[in-house]
């Protein structure tokens, strides 16, 4: 019985050292540059995906000189700790995290900021995001996303980051899918994504016997005994 446990017990361990832990994409898109970017990522790795949408879509983010966004993006600075700085957004199709391993957060840029919508995601479930692979994906028409980057770590201050971020704009985005795929090697994806395959500690047994034959419970401390068939001195 033993024998056969123990043969189990490694062909679990070897599926798992196969598969690939769980992988979440959550995005926020306003003029789909980032669902066409989690698009191609999801053809490219094995994930699921939930897109966060603001409750009110009335909303021109754009409109005047992009006043509304930075109207949005102003009140989150002056109270980031406040919830109620943060746009609303619709309840989210995944409450649930834990089964997820690693994180990629596919997210617009707005006025060298994480765009609200995404931050007011972040805010209310970053902390369970703790300890898990982080991968930051933002989009943007042209600026640096150094911006998006600080919000991201100040929502999700535990996530174990990519070592790299990716950052398409308006003059790669036709070639996103190179990038894309250049990106996953470059931190590589596979390997932190893997399940590691626990140890096991060692299930040899020894036998000790006095010299008159008696077994015994455990290795005497002092005197001479049977091990395993060897005389043995103590």
């Amino acid at each position: 019985m033993k024998k056969i446990i123990t043969m189990i017990c490694g062909m679990l361990l070897t599926a798992m050292s196969s598969m690939n832990a769980k992988t979440l994409v959550v995005y926020y898109s306003y003029t789909n540059n980032c669902h066409d970017i989690v698009q191609t990522l999801s053809s490219q790795i094995d994930t699921d995906v939930m897109r966060i949408e603001p409750a009110d879509k009335t909303q021109k983010y754009e409109a005047n000189g992009y006043a509304i966004g930075t109207k949005l993006l102003n009140a989150i600075k002056a109270a980031p700790n406040d919830a109620a700085s943060y746009p609303a957004i619709d309840p989210v199709s995944i409450t649930d995290l834990t089964p997820y391993h690693t994180i990629i957060i596919v997210t617009p840029l707005w006025w060298s900021q994480m765009a609200a919508i995404m931050q007011t995601y972040l805010f209310h479930h970053g902390s369970e995001m703790a300890g898990k692979n982080i991968g930051l994906i933002v989009s943007s028409a042209s600026s640096g996303i150094s911006g998006v980057v600080n919000d991201c770590k100040r929502l999700v201050p535990n996530g174990k980051y990519f070592s790299e971020n990716l950052w398409i704009n308006n003059s790669n985005r036709s070639n996103r899918s190179t990038m894309i795929k250049n990106w996953l090697t470059s931190v590589n994806y596979n390997s932190l994504t893997a399940i590691k395959t626990p140890t096991t500690k060692s299930t040899t047994t020894h036998n000790y016997y006095s010299l008159s034959g008696q077994r015994l419970s455990q290795a005497p401390k002092r005197r001479v005994f049977i091990a395993n068939g060897k005389k043995v001195f103590r």
